[in-house]
């Protein structure tokens, strides 16, 4: 049996000195489970669990994966090192040294702060190999770069972009790790910093300590309704629906996504989300990504192409920039493809 940690660490919570809300934060460690600021972060030392470092796919940047989160999402996907304390203890200084060889093993594209997103990234690339395993480009390519700047990584194929991303687990309420690696990871070259974000840790006051660092926000908005919001990930969404004014108030580059799971959340739901955005800045690139069965979740169905198309098309009321994402999950065929194609949707 697991044993629940001491109610002295949640009196030492962060978000609560704050005046917030603790996070949906237990970790298993061991035959404990602990705060993920007790088990997967050292505090003392400035160290922090990581589970891998490595150039993913289709984002092409350096993914950093973390152990531990602050919410508990029943649909989580790296529920395995996300909810588990797994991996090796990394100080930012470590990071900073992955950012190096990251630079001096690949061919590095260099993009603009304001591309600093996944959401551009299929803008160079869509990662299918086609131009090198069949030597030619596939007819969804966007013939953006030069075939000698496609490189294989461990998942798959795809050039390597002058970005490094905190991805996984999420800590944020513990801002003094990701601001000091930020810092590291800059020392390395001209590297874009984006932290993959369910935004429950960006206080106003742990923004404060990454603006400057940081550069990017990747921010995962589970859902619009509340009690949804809680079932889904254990916590209250209130302060996360205000984060996006926030953010780009502040001059950080923002993208957002939402996933679409039949039950839970839904087009009203998302297009809640996007009339959010908009009112920040219609032009924040928005992605409606395809739930598939995790975790907790394996008993809901994914979404339907129908689902997915409606949920795009009352987006793009409100916002510029909308992407549909996981597109084998609900384009089945060679015909749902074309007619995303033939009706102008961006995947």
């Amino acid at each position: 049996m697991i044993a629940v940690a001491d109610n002295v660490q949640f009196m030492k919570c962060s978000l609560v000195l704050q005046g917030y809300e603790m996070g949906s934060c237990l970790v298993e460690s061991g035959n404990r489970k602990l705060p993920a600021c007790k088990s997967t972060y050292r505090e003392d030392d400035n160290l922090r669990l990581i589970k891998a470092i490595h150039l993913s796919r289709p984002e092409h940047y350096l993914s950093i994966y973390q152990s531990g989160c602050n919410l508990s999402c029943l649909k989580c996907h790296s529920w395995y090192f996300s909810r588990r304390a797994n991996g090796i203890w990394m100080s930012p200084e470590d990071i900073g040294k992955a950012a190096e060889r990251y630079v001096e093993e690949y061919s590095i594209i260099y993009e603009p702060r304001e591309r600093a997103t996944s959401y551009h990234a299929l803008d160079l690339c869509r990662g299918c190999g086609s131009c090198i395993m069949l030597g030619k480009r596939s007819k969804l390519c966007p013939n953006a770069i030069s075939i000698d700047k496609i490189e294989l990584s461990e998942q798959g194929w795809g050039p390597a972009r002058n970005i490094v991303a905190f991805t996984g687990g999420d800590i944020a309420c513990k801002p003094e790790f990701y601001a000091r690696a930020s810092e590291e990871i800059k020392k390395a070259g001209r590297l874009w910093v984006l932290f993959e974000t369910n935004g429950y840790g960006l206080t106003p006051e742990n923004l404060d300590v990454l603006e400057g660092r940081v550069d990017a926000f990747w921010l995962d908005i589970k859902a619009y309704d509340e009690k949804v919001h809680r079932k889904l990930t254990g916590a209250s969404n209130k302060r996360i629906l205000q984060l996006p004014e926030e953010i780009v108030d502040r001059g950080f580059v923002l993208e957002v996504l939402s996933l679409y799971i039949p039950g839970w959340v839904e087009t009203d739901q998302i297009a809640r989300i996007a009339e959010i955005l908009a009112s920040a800045n219609p032009s924040i690139p928005f992605t409606i990504l395809a739930f598939f069965p995790e975790y907790r979740m394996r008993h809901v169905r994914p979404p339907t192409l129908a689902e997915m198309v409606e949920a795009y098309d009352a987006c793009k009321e409100f916002l510029k920039n909308v992407r549909l994402g996981n597109v084998g999950v609900f384009a089945k065929s060679d015909k749902d493809l074309e007619f995303l194609l033939e009706n102008g949707y961006n995947f």
